[in-house]
This record gives C-alpha cells, structure tokens and sequence, in this order.
C-alpha cells in the first residue's frame, strides 16, 4: 500500500464515509439498478417494475454491506422523468442507502435532483454526472438546486491518456471553457466524486485505473471508477463467454480489484444482482490495505472496517 503527501478528504453521504487513504475508510460500493435490459423493468418510460424482485435486489445489496462493512450505494438507472421520480421513491423506501441519480438524458437526471430537492432526500442523493457533455440549461438548474454532491467524469473525448483525464478536470477541453472540477464548485458541489471515466480495454483503460492514483495524488478527493466496464467491453471475452460464461463473471468481479490497488474510495460495480459476489472479493482487498497501511504507516481502519468485521 502507498500514502500520500496530500490531505485525503472525506465526504459524509446520507450517513456514510466516503475517502480517505488506502486501509482506513472501507471501499464504498454502487450497484445498479433499472438499467437499459434489466429484467425487473417492465415498461421504462413509464417507470413500471417487478416491486418484489427489485426489493429482493436491494435487500440482499444492504445484506452484504451490512456483513463486510462496505457501505453500499444505488445507482438508479432511468430513461424518463416519469420514471425517474418512480425509482428514486421505490428506493428511498426500501433502503436507507444513498443513491446515484443516473441517465443519459440531463432532462431525467436534473428532474430526478428536483425530486429528491422537493421530498427532502437530497442529503442522499448524488447527481451522476458533470461531464464534458453537460450543457448550459443543466449547469443552470444545478446552480438553482445548489445541490453539493456529484460524480465529476474525467472523460476526455480527445485523449484517453492520464494527462487528457487531468486536463479535463483542470482545464477544460474544446468546447469548454474551464476544467469540470471548477465548474463543479460554481454551481455548488462541495463533495466531489472523481470518476477517472473507465474507457474499452486497448482505450486507455489502464490509464483511467492509474488516474486513480494520479488523482488521488492531486486533488485528495474521493476518487473511483466503473471498472467492470472495461472487461464488459472487451470483444475476445464477450466472445469466449460464449463456452466459457464463468471466466466473464471472474473478470467482471476481479476488475474491481485492479482499482482498489490504486487506491479507489467507491467503485460503481455493475448489476445491482452480483452484489454477493463483489462485496466478498472487495472486502478482501481492503482487509489487505488496511493491514498493509496500518503495519506500515500507523493508519487505523475505521470501527465498521471489513478488517474490523471479518477477521
């Protein structure tokens, strides 16, 4: 394990702990849930799903948090305002977990951020993403809203390499005129979260692994990844799936490992439904740093720890 001359911050989500060095606060995990083809939903731009079947899924999320001690997010997937203000009740209701608004439309995340504003569930919201795409009305309602939590992408369109991910969060990119991390705090976002922007295996998937690291190294900020997106994207193991499906889930699952080597505070993991699995293995990890970082550097892992809870 490593230490770092910066100060690591910590943000409190909803209640829980999210940063600081490697082996002292467990790493945080977000699974999925909703997402385009998930098999509890039953009509998306309505918002109607299977209620039990995803209950059980977050259930069995909050279940392996509670045995490892890795706080757990939701990441709540949607495709229409309609929809999104019908997840984000469903899961405030059934999880005291925080949980990622998410969507590929700025008009569904922005309504999901409004909703949890006028229901009083901001505390545990957390507004994915600030991104080179964002767009002008987007940064107006954020700066209206003045929520203070929000994932800040450090994707660079234009170069995948850790100096392009640095660039776009310093400096800007074509198009933009100042670097995400800055707009971020012009519309009130005191509790950033780096995402180092996972890309294809052979694009630059390692250099959002290390950009971990790097930026850990620069800014102290929570920093993590959708990791599971690299061997997702892989063309020789989609294909090699085919004889082979538990080779895909072992590199699906182990991913996670590469990130928390390089110091991941969260990792956005995938499918709500491979929580028994990840949680196991990322705990493991972290009972490595925390014994490593506290042996070496004197750093103590928190009270819920899975260090603490499983040895």
């Amino acid at each position: 394990m490593f230490a770092f001359e910066k100060e690591q911050i910590v943000h409190t989500i909803g209640g829980i702990r999210i940063g600081g060095v490697p082996g002292e606060m467990p790493t945080v995990l977000a699974g999925t849930i909703f997402y385009g083809g998930h098999d509890v939903v039953q009509d998306a731009r309505k918002g109607v799903f299977d209620k039990r079947a995803a209950t059980e899924l977050i259930r069995v999320q909050d279940e392996m948090s509670d045995t490892t001690g890795n706080p757990a997010l939701v990441q709540v997937f949607s495709e229409s305002e309609k929809a999104v203000t019908k997840y984000l009740d469903f899961v405030a209701e059934v999880t005291d977990a925080p949980f990622l608004i998410d969507s590929t439309s700025p008009e569904v995340r922005i309504a999901g951020l409004r909703h949890a504003q006028e229901v009083g569930l901001l505390d545990r919201a957390i507004y994915n993403s600030i991104s080179v795409s964002i767009t002008k009305d987007e940064l107006a309602s954020l700066k209206d809203i003045h929520h203070d939590c929000a994932v800040i992408l450090a994707f660079n369109p234009h170069d995948s390499s850790i100096a392009g991910r640095r660039a776009v969060l310093e400096d800007g990119v074509p198009g933009l005129d100042k670097g995400l991390l800055k707009m971020g705090e012009e519309v009130g976002i005191t509790k950033p979260l780096i995402d180092t922007a996972t890309t294809a295996m052979g694009a630059g998937a390692g250099s959002s692994a290390s950009f971990i690291f790097v930026a850990k190294t620069l800014y102290g900020q929570p920093t993590g990844s959708g990791v599971h997106n690299a061997p997702s994207s892989w063309s020789w193991l989609r294909k090699y799936k085919k004889t082979n499906p538990d080779a895909y889930r072992a590199c699906d699952v182990a991913s996670a490992l590469i990130v928390q080597m390089m110091g991941a505070n969260f990792i956005l993991y995938g499918p709500i439904s491979n929580a028994r699995t990840v949680f196991p293995v990322v705990a493991m990890a972290d009972i490595f740093a925390a014994e490593s970082s506290s042996v070496e550097f004197g750093v103590q892992p928190s009270e819920n720890h899975p260090f603490r809870k499983l040895l």
